[in-house]
């Protein structure tokens, strides 16, 4: 049975997140790992005007908040028939998140809106869970209804370690799609990778694919793989994360960070 951990959080991926969670609980099947980060808000953590003097009080009102979403969440979860347990955290979001992630298969987040800032909503982690453990992350975009996870799945593949490790840590989820298509991007001058490598991979798992080696025609790898998205129309998709050093995917952009920002469909992550 495939493990889940669900991100619980009151914020307005919470439905997105919910849904899908449980969608890929009944098919898979799997059990959902529901963990609510209590974390105290950044201008309390100091000494800055008593803020260290106030925090036990913020916390209190924050665990009562927490334990009505809980009510509320558990409530729903026994009408949606999947199997769940439930563990709250204090700390930091992103690591009380990758504490309880070691014994998970993926975690479901939600895909970033907007720009990042300290109070976003949802919170913009995806990229940072990515980064900062080894367990896949599955970002749902906010207003997703579901997850078709046994409809159409695509695979980003430039024979990187990320890649590899993506398409390595789907196999589970990749055997429920109904159809599994396999995208390369021809990139001019670049040293050639065994393109073929992925579909083999996958076969040897028993799933059938379809390999596709997309022209870029002059444009960036992430505006050939937006393209590859438009033309196949996957229901969620599965690539590596961050194959240069985040400083670098700040300063000049990047696949990931484009991917996260545009593309509107679930992405797993793996680093």
């Amino acid at each position: 049975m495939t493990s889940i951990l669900l991100h619980i959080h009151d914020d307005s991926g919470m439905e997105s997140r919910l849904q899908a969670a449980c969608d890929i609980a009944r098919s898979a099947p799997a059990h959902i790992h529901c963990v609510q980060v209590t974390a105290m808000p950044n201008l309390m953590t100091g000494e800055v005007y008593g803020g260290m003097s106030m925090a036990p009080t913020l916390m209190a009102e924050l665990h009562e908040i927490d334990a009505r979403m809980r009510t509320r969440m558990e409530q729903r979860l026994q009408r949606e028939d999947v199997s769940w347990d439930w563990r709250q955290v204090d700390g930091d979001l992103v690591n009380g998140l990758l504490s309880a992630s070691g014994l998970c298969d993926f975690m479901v987040v939600t895909l970033p809106a907007g720009p990042r800032r300290e109070m976003s909503d949802p919170p913009h982690i995806a990229a940072d869970l990515a980064m900062g453990g080894r367990t896949p992350v599955l970002a749902v975009p906010q207003d997703a209804r579901g997850m078709m996870i046994t409809g159409r799945a695509m695979v980003a593949w430039d024979g990187s370690q990320e890649a590899s490790t993506a398409l390595r840590l789907s196999v589970p989820l990749l055997k429920q799609a109904e159809e599994v298509h396999v995208v390369t991007v021809e990139e001019a001058g670049k040293f050639p990778f065994p393109a073929t490598g992925a579909p083999e991979y996958l076969a040897r798992h028993g799933i059938k694919t379809e390999f596709h080696s997309w022209p870029q025609d002059g444009r960036t790898v992430e505006a050939t793989l937006k393209a590859a998205i438009g033309a196949i129309k996957p229901d969620w998709m599965v690539m590596g994360a961050f194959g240069h050093s985040r400083l670098r995917e700040l300063v000049f952009g990047g696949v990931t960070r484009s991917m996260l920002r545009d593309v509107h469909i679930p992405l797993l992550l793996a680093h």
